[in-house]
């Protein structure tokens, strides 16, 4: 009987691959989403289902609506503290403020049109949509600031009456914020136009018209409390 040799053979597993087992470890490629949670990516959505910029401007605006509701409430308290019978029925233009409210309202139209550019990635015409949001707001508070004007000639100035320190509160602090908003605006087409927008520029174009919309909404709050509900 001969003998026989006894090699050794590699291990060969199922797969027909032969040495040692490679490692269960896979490396992700960064930016790769297969729609589960792994340690060290970034996560740009929460458990709502939001993006975390968009929840934090959810909530900025939900504190605004806080603010603007104490502020909507003392003018309420206070819109019969008047001196000297000068008061809105004295004072109001309805016409020319609607005329205004008009012009802030058509903004918000502009804005959704400048979201849809940029949806779209059409960058052009989310520069002019922009730029005409911001014209149009700008129009808003010219107007705001010529009825000021009015308003202080007729003889009511911020201190004259309780009715008129809210009233001045509470529509300058709104006309306030329509002027971030118009810088905000005018800084975004020009962060455009230099490509400085880091992530998603639809998003970033939304943000801002989240803030637009709800300033504009808060309008027509104030325009039918202040000016056509009688006092």
């Amino acid at each position: 009987m001969s003998d026989s040799t006894v090699t050794d053979t590699p291990d060969i597993d199922p797969t027909g691959t032969t040495g040692a087992p490679e490692s269960d470890h896979t490396e992700i490629p960064p930016g790769y989403d297969d729609g589960e949670d792994h340690i060290g990516f970034e996560h740009h959505h929460t458990a709502t289902g939001l993006s975390n910029t968009k929840l934090a401007m959810w909530l900025f605006l939900g504190s605004e609506c806080l603010l603007f509701g104490g502020l909507i409430s003392t003018y309420m308290l206070y819109r019969n503290r008047q001196a000297d019978q000068l008061g809105p029925d004295q004072l109001w233009d309805i016409p020319f403020t609607s005329a205004t409210s008009f012009v802030l309202l058509m903004s918000s139209l502009t804005m959704v049109m400048s979201v849809s550019a940029a949806k779209r990635k059409d960058e052009r015409g989310t520069r002019l949509w922009l730029t005409v949001t911001a014209l149009l707001g700008g129009l808003f508070l010219a107007g705001q600031v010529y009825e000021f004007t009015v308003f202080y000639r007729e003889g009511l100035g911020y201190t004259t009456s309780l009715f008129s320190s809210s009233f001045f509160t509470l529509t300058g602090f709104h006309g306030v914020h329509v002027g971030v908003g118009i810088i905000m605006l005018l800084s975004l087409v020009a962060m455009l136009a230099r490509n400085r927008i880091i992530g998603d520029k639809a998003e970033t174009v939304e943000m801002i018209g989240l803030y637009w919309h709800f300033v504009d909404v808060v309008w027509i709050v104030i325009f039918t409390l202040v000016y056509l509900v009688p006092a």
